[in-house]
């Protein structure tokens, strides 16, 4: 069964490889290039018309990648799984049309702000409210009424508060991704850190089972999940498909992800966070996101409460950009921290189950 983990890896890395060069040559034809802000840093001026949209390729080579690996295992799909992957979809679709609009229509904000939030909302509900269904024999569904760190703790939310705190999540993660995606590579780079950290954690949680208690050496350990083993299947094609489309997207970038795949990326996070009783944890593990986001709070907050800017231009990249750094150099180092994060919140996860050992 863990084949099926490698297989969704390679299939979703050899799709965005070899797929992306034929979706760049589609987009250069059709003319869908990026619309650069005149009011960044002036060396992005170079990148205007680089086709964007790129999110197709790793959204499509992650979703193929997943099925095919389950044909060739010969095991059905979950609803976990399903549940993720059509979060993904649903945001991916969103961003979508917010690039279209802005190309085709020549409109450089996109979607109208309450139409992209409308969109998001739809599609951030449809699955909340879903991951509460389709119990399996445990009874256990997709997702969980408790709050989660590295395992669900505490008493039980209920639904309804349940359903606040996933939309949360999902803008959240979606929007933070949006905002990290303003440098070559950047984004991608970081979000292959974060399926690879959730790839393991779907291994671990498969292999610390309750459903496997029989067999475990101390039953009292094991981790609450529905279908971890097919959320490590779905991380590992996301880390596959993204490190493939790297390829074509760092610096100099031949094409950007856009809305269509900074929003899909950061709902695949949500989803595998909220599934995997992870949801705490993910501000650690996604830690970049976070604090990029949260250096565009300050620098708003600041210049409304005070009129002054913390920051020479927020999100946080573009402020080390404008103190001289290269795009590059900015770039390893966010993926820098961004890795440790990532080691940081396995660490955590880890410790979590050695304490009840």
């Amino acid at each position: 069964m863990m084949n099926q983990i490698l297989f969704a890896g390679v299939i979703g890395l050899f799709l965005t490889l070899v797929g992306t060069p034929l979706l760049i040559k589609l987009l250069a034809r059709k003319g869908y290039g990026q619309y650069i802000r005149d009011d960044g840093p002036r060396e992005h001026a170079s990148k205007r018309g680089t086709p964007t949209m790129g999110g197709i390729a790793f959204i499509l080579a992650t979703i193929v990648a997943y099925f095919l690996a389950k044909v060739i295992s010969g095991q059905p799909p979950t609803f976990s799984g399903l549940l993720v992957l059509g979060l993904m979809g649903g945001m991916g679709l969103v961003g979508f049309l917010d690039d279209y609009i802005k190309i085709v229509k020549r409109r450089s904000l996109g979607l109208r702000a309450k139409a992209k939030m409308a969109g998001q909302l739809i599609v951030g509900i449809g699955f909340a409210v879903l991951a509460l269904q389709f119990p399996d024999a445990r009874d256990q569904t997709p997702a969980s009424t408790k709050l989660s760190f590295v395992q669900d703790f505490g008493w039980s939310i209920g639904p309804v508060l349940f359903v606040i705190w996933a939309l949360f999540m999902i803008l959240a993660m979606s929007n933070g991704v949006n905002l990290t995606d303003g440098l070559d590579g950047l984004a991608t780079g970081a979000s292959v850190l974060v399926f690879g950290a959730y790839t393991f954690i779907g291994v671990w949680q498969f292999q610390e089972s309750c459903a496997n208690t029989q067999t475990l050496t101390n039953p009292e350990a094991c981790y609450e999940v529905r279908d971890p083993l097919d959320l490590a299947i779905v991380a590992s094609a996301l880390m596959g498909a993204c490190l493939g489309f790297l390829w074509w997207n760092t610096s100099p970038a031949k094409i950007f992800m856009g809305d269509t795949g900074s929003l899909a990326l950061g709902g695949a996070l949500a989803g595998l966070a909220i599934c995997s009783r992870t949801e705490l944890l993910l501000a650690l593990l996604g830690g970049l996101f976070v604090l990029i986001t949260m250096s565009v709070v300050i620098q708003v907050g600041s210049f409304k409460l005070t009129g002054k800017r913390v920051f020479r231009m927020a999100p946080l990249q573009h402020h080390f950009e404008l103190k001289g750094w290269s795009e590059v150099l900015v770039v390893v180092r966010f993926w820098i921290i961004q890795g440790i994060c990532v080691i940081v919140g396995l660490g955590l996860f880890y410790a979590g189950w050695a304490a009840d050992k």
